[in-house]
């Protein structure tokens, strides 16, 4: 993968994104779907002065619904969890609630408003996805509907549960896992 300014890293926080090499163009979008598709949109439809983008690379963290899972993933698949798909399309609305990864390594992500700290919420997505995040679903929706390539790349952070509120503590470990992705993807 090669960062150069047709590439823009996407992350919630900066915290986040601390690690990303320096000169990357880089979007912090604030936390949640309205904002993270707020921000990308307007990148997107030539609000400022950088050349256009040519792909998206979403980073972060996220919390893992399967107690087996750690470390960094690649999503293959993003997912929103927190619209009533089903009941809309039923009611003739045409709901995209899904999208697909390129070079994915066959994980699932769920991502809504929702911060998952509970074990009753985390046992319900468990049952559709492996992680969980608050973004992704925004960034690869605005991606696609501007036609620029998404790709997902997510740090475990926590295990969607009670530790979850801890998160503020955790991100930094993550963050620097995401560095080191960086430098492993960026060598020549």
């Amino acid at each position: 993968m090669t960062l150069d300014r047709g590439t823009l890293i996407v992350a919630a926080t900066h915290a986040e994104a601390r690690y990303v090499p320096t000169g990357t163009r880089v979007l912090i979008t604030g936390i949640g779907k309205v904002r993270a598709a707020t921000a990308l949109t307007r990148v997107l439809a030539g609000a400022g002065d950088e050349p256009p983008v040519q792909q998206v690379v979403n980073v972060g963290t996220a919390g893992a619904l399967h107690d087996h899972h750690s470390g960094l993933f690649v999503p293959s698949t993003v997912i929103e969890h927190d619209i009533s798909s089903t009941e809309l399309r039923a009611m003739g609305y045409p709901i995209v609630d899904a999208w697909e990864m390129p070079g994915g390594d066959g994980s699932v992500l769920a991502s809504g408003d929702t911060f998952v700290a509970d074990l009753a919420r985390r046992a319900t997505l468990a049952a559709r996805a492996d992680l969980v995040d608050m973004e992704a679903c925004a960034i690869a929706h605005v991606s696609a509907e501007f036609g620029v390539p998404c790709r997902v790349v997510k740090v475990v952070s926590d295990g969607a549960d009670e530790a979850a509120m801890d998160w503020p503590s955790l991100v930094d470990d993550a963050a620097r896992r995401l560095g080191r992705w960086f430098d492993s993807v960026t060598r020549v």
